[in-house]
């Protein structure tokens, strides 16, 4: 018998018993597992995405200028808050499950998440007061989507049998990489009626999903009591709060600089990040029962998964931004949209991605069941590369439809990574430690966002200090500006540019000021702050960063398909017996079974729970 057959028939012997009741587990426990996680999984990343698309609408709603001196914080924190808060948490909340119950995790993730929602959407305040209390619920509603996050896959794995993980982690990855791209869509059309809205469509699906999690799911992994690693979550938490806080900022202007990198406030934000991270990592290797299992990088196929999955995210994570930016600041403004109508045509115009992940994530984690996550994850991440530099080779002002077939590929590639890359790390754990072995991965996932988000935005800035000024001074000049008014124009930090362009504001009406326009003719005023004027001037920078930020982008694609390769042939976790009592985990390929066994190695007797 193989041994996916002999784990399979193992774990459904298992079931019965192992729940926390008398009653066996229905055989279509499964699919009901799949279904309540993927719910989750969809909707946490939809409101991840979906504040990004109604942010004007957001602001006005309270009454706050995002662009004015001093209000940056806002701005940033409401992008970015709610993925710091699910990177730093997914570890410990998954380590969590794995002591305390996954589904209990699970459904209290949801319950919070449904909550905060709910109080986001009632919020009465505004101005300063409102911008705070908004940042504050979205951190609260992170906390509950980073227990979605970081128990979701650990309850397939205990779900599914080895034979269909692929499978079923595909259709739960498709789910959560389209939800940051159907949030984009949602939140065009549901912000311009209410922005409450945008906050309060979760509450209806979260009610009904917290309900049904609590009547359906059941522990089918046994729960491994635990005292909390509360030293290694505190410095843990605060390194990597610090490192992403100085990422963040560091995209900031800081005195005369266009970037923030030499701030001293972010320079000791990182460099205390830094040094916390490492003594993290120190404390981890002393204590009796870690938060972080470094144990678990002791298994290859786990150790290149997420490494891979890191450097995928790195490539990626940054991305959606520059094509917002492209689309909103350039392309639709050239085809005959008004700047305040482009972030719901932007969302619009990114649905082929969306198309990509739903059609790949199911069916490359079926073949992934069949032939092993090596040649899909590798080949996913090295068509990624091969889709960066197609996005590079397309004019600023391209031609929609070869637009929408590289971004539809692009969304193929990805997804044929993501899903059997994350079954086959989840396939690796042994069962007691898939709630923290989940929660590392996501949390490598979250924080290469957010570094590449850093990464991409600073390339796109240093593209852009090259000329944009000059060109901008001399547009301005030309078509009545004052030469004092189109110096400050020109002054002004890059990165305000690009938010303006972001949040769908008219980038020359924020630069030039309306006191300035009040004084021009009607006909030059019209010019400045027609559909043509800023695209015109800024394609030609934009494109310099762009390419840029996707050079760096295929370099890293590269990278994670070489980490992908070194994941040796198919590895599944299956507790077999040897002499002496001893648990030893087995692959299910003919090859590289020696690399294996040194991995095994490090996990008889249980090792990695010590």
């Amino acid at each position: 018998m193989s041994l996916i057959a002999r784990a399979s028939t193992a774990q459904r012997r298992s079931r019965v018993g192992r729940s926390g009741t008398d009653t066996p587990i229905p055989d279509n426990y499964k699919w009901v597992a799949l279904f309540i996680s993927t719910l989750g999984m969809l909707m946490a990343t939809i409101d991840g995405s979906i504040t990004l698309i109604a942010l004007p609408d957001i602001f006005r709603g309270i009454g706050i200028d995002p662009l004015e001196a001093g209000n940056s914080f806002y701005l940033l924190w409401m992008i970015l808050g709610f993925l710091v808060v699910t990177s730093v948490l997914v570890t410990t909340l998954g380590r969590m499950g794995d002591i305390y119950g996954r589904v209990r995790m699970y459904n209290l993730g949801f319950a919070l998440f449904t909550f905060f929602s709910l109080l986001l959407s009632v919020t009465w305040m505004s101005g300063h007061e409102a911008g705070i209390w908004l940042i504050v619920l979205r951190v609260f509603q992170g906390v509950g989507a980073a227990m979605l996050m970081a128990n979701s896959t650990a309850i397939l794995t205990d779900a599914f049998p080895p034979g269909q993980r692929g499978m079923a982690m595909g259709i739960n990855q498709a789910a959560a990489m389209s939800g940051m791209f159907i949030g984009l869509v949602l939140g065009g059309v549901l912000a311009p009626i209410n922005w409450r809205l945008i906050f309060l469509v979760s509450v209806p699906i979260g009610l009904f999903a917290t309900v049904w999690g609590y009547l359906k799911l059941q522990e089918l992994s046994e729960r491994q009591p635990a005292r909390i690693d509360w030293l290694g979550n505190v410095t843990f938490a605060l390194g990597l709060v610090l490192v992403m806080v100085g990422i963040t900022y560091g995209i900031e202007p800081y005195g005369k600089d266009t970037m923030g990198w030499t701030n001293p406030f972010v320079l000791t934000c990182l460099a205390l990040g830094i040094v916390l991270l490492v003594a993290f990592g120190i404390i981890e290797t002393n204590v009796a029962q870690p938060m972080f299992r470094l144990q678990l990088f002791k298994i290859r196929a786990f150790t290149a998964g997420v490494f891979a999955s890191f450097l995928a995210a790195l490539s990626r994570g940054g991305l959606m931004f520059m094509l917002i930016i492209w689309l909103q600041g350039i392309w639709l403004p050239l085809h005959g949209y008004d700047f305040s109508r482009t972030p719901l045509w932007a969302g619009l115009a990114m649905l082929p991605l969306t198309a990509g992940f739903l059609i790949a994530g199911p069916l490359s984690g079926i073949l992934s069941d069949r032939y092993g996550a090596r040649p899909f994850a590798t080949g996913g991440m090295i068509g990624a590369a091969i889709c960066f530099g197609l996005l590079e080779l397309l004019p600023i002002d391209f031609s929609y439809w070869l637009f929408a077939m590289v971004l539809f590929v692009t969304g193929l590639t990805m997804s044929m990574f993501g899903s059997p890359n994350r079954a086959g790390v989840m396939s690796s754990l042994p069962p007691e430690h898939r709630g923290a072995g989940s929660g590392m991965n996501t949390t490598f996932q979250n924080s290469a966002q957010v570094l590449s988000i850093g990464i991409f935005f600073s390339l796109l800035i240093v593209g852009l200090s090259a000329s944009l000024p000059e060109s901008l001074y001399h547009g301005l000049l030309t078509h009545g500006v004052s030469s004092s008014a189109a110096t400050r124009a020109s002054h002004l930090p890059p990165v305000s540019t690009l938010f303006a362009a972001f949040l769908g504001y008219n980038p020359v009406q924020h630069l030039v000021g309306t006191n300035v326009l009040s004084h021009l003719t009607a006909t030059q005023q019209a010019t400045l702050t027609g559909r043509s004027f800023f695209p015109g001037l800024i394609a030609a920078p934009f494109r310099a960063g762009l390419h840029a930020a996707l050079d760096f982008a295929i370099v890293a694609s590269l990278l994670a398909a070489a980490a992908s390769w070194t994941r040796g042939g198919r590895y599944v976790y299956s507790e077999t017996p040897t002499e002496g009592g001893k648990i030893r985990a087995e692959v299910a390929d003919a090859d590289h079974h020696q690399d294996a066994a040194s991995d095994e190695a490090s996990l008889i007797a249980k090792g990695a729970s010590r």
